[in-house]
């Protein structure tokens, strides 16, 4: 389980799907594109939606935990750049293409600090 993390947020996001995710993030972002990464939080975390808007100027990082990179499906590329394109924003799918991909983890960098309070800022989330 890689992760993704913008400004204060932290997103665990299996390899496979974020190297996806990095293909079309950068390249939105390498335009100058500003544009809306959103995702469909899970029952636990009280079943809402979650959303950050990615912007050229704030720093991106790109965290894999597998040593091997993964094969690159174009037609689910293209599937998430027309998604990226659009104005809902990139919503993360399956490869399959409508369903849900796998559950994610989403928090925010002051939930690590927060673990020792006892106070919690951790969800997990689902994309759609």
């Amino acid at each position: 389980m890689g992760s993704l993390t913008y400004d204060r947020v932290i997103v665990e996001i299996d390899d496979r799907i974020l190297a996806h995710l990095q293909v079309v993030i950068v390249q939105k972002l390498r335009r100058g594109e500003s544009f809306l990464l959103s995702w469909q939080d899970a029952a636990t975390a009280g079943s809402g939606r979650s959303s950050i808007w990615l912007n050229p100027a704030i720093p991106l990082y790109f965290k894999y935990v597998g040593g091997r990179a993964s094969m690159l499906n174009r037609l689910w590329l293209e599937d998430l750049s027309l998604s990226a394109n659009s104005a809902q924003g990139l919503v993360i799918v399956s490869e399959a293409g409508s369903s849900p991909a796998t559950a994610l983890t989403a928090r925010s960098k002051n939930s690590i600090d927060a673990r020792t309070t006892g106070r919690t800022d951790t969800a997990l989330v689902t994309s759609t």
